[in-house]
């Protein structure tokens, strides 16, 4: 086996990566994005998604512009495994700098402490069925309640799922079919978007197109290592800073954490989602 290339979900990319680090195998990781993953030591993970801590780092930033009035963020996370509780941390940091009160709870909080908390803005970040149950509760929530966020709306299925309960829904997207980057290695958002739509018959999601980046980023580190040796593909992986249709590659050297391509947010309207500008 020459190359191992990562599952989705946090989990199963943690127990993989135990795996790959004891062959000394590089598990190139496009599916899993918690921060936990790189905080272990290992060193043969590559990273190709931004990690989880960015997922909602710049919605408090959004607020500010948006409604600076909104002060009080309520942040509902998973308590299996740690994807939720990164999602939570990278709010709170965030929030520091512009001055929200964030408060990290369990998703299975009744609704009941919602109207004695009286949230203003609401994060969700747990597992997509338990998101989507939450946010088809949403008549009940109280009425200070004026914006909303959850990892689910980043999905294409979130709007076609949720109907007109999606409208104003926040969500975070590693990619965009309309994203353009310069000076991509391998081919553009088009070409790709058009290929997965021939090939499968329905539109692509950042889901696939970071499975599709991985393998551009490996076939980039092989031309340049001219080697299938792990070592030396870990090494041109560490040092490699480059732009494919997915965005910027550029991982910490020693964690293989990435820390070059950058997080959108995005906002249902009409059944529609849109990006944010930065």
């Amino acid at each position: 086996m020459d190359f191992l290339l990562g599952p989705y979900s946090s989990h199963l990319t943690m127990a993989a990566a135990e795996i790959a680090e004891e062959h000394e195998k590089i598990l190139w990781n496009y599916g899993g994005t918690s921060d936990e993953i790189f905080s272990r030591g290992w060193r043969y993970i590559v990273g190709i998604s931004s990690p989880a801590s960015d997922y909602f780092r710049g919605f408090p930033r959004w607020l500010t512009k948006e409604d600076p009035e909104l002060r009080r963020i309520y942040v509902f996370h998973s308590g299996k495994g740690t994807f939720g509780r990164q999602v939570s941390c990278g709010v709170i940091e965030s929030a520091g700098d512009t001055g929200h009160s964030v408060h990290s709870v369990p998703i299975d909080t009744p609704v009941e402490k919602l109207h004695e908390a009286t949230p203003e803005a609401i994060v969700l970040a747990a597992s997509y069925d338990d998101e989507m149950a939450i946010i088809q509760s949403r008549p009940c929530w109280p009425t200070t309640v004026r914006a909303v966020a959850a990892v689910a709306a980043g999905i294409a299925s979130f709007g076609s799922e949720m109907g007109q309960t999606s409208h104003g829904v926040i969500g975070p997207s590693q990619w965009e079919p309309d994203s353009h980057f310069p000076s991509v290695v391998g081919p553009s958002s088009e070409w790709f978007g058009h290929a997965f739509q021939k090939e499968f018959g329905t539109a692509a999601d950042y889901v696939a197109a970071a499975a599709f980046a991985g393998g551009l980023i490996l076939s980039e580190c092989i031309r340049r290592a001219v080697s299938l040796d792990n070592n030396k593909l870990r090494e041109v992986a560490s040092r490699l800073d480059c732009n494919t249709f997915y965005g910027r590659f550029r991982v910490d050297p020693q964690a293989g954490k990435q820390v070059g391509h950058r997080v959108l947010l995005v906002q249902w309207k009409n059944r529609a989602k849109s990006v944010l500008p930065a």
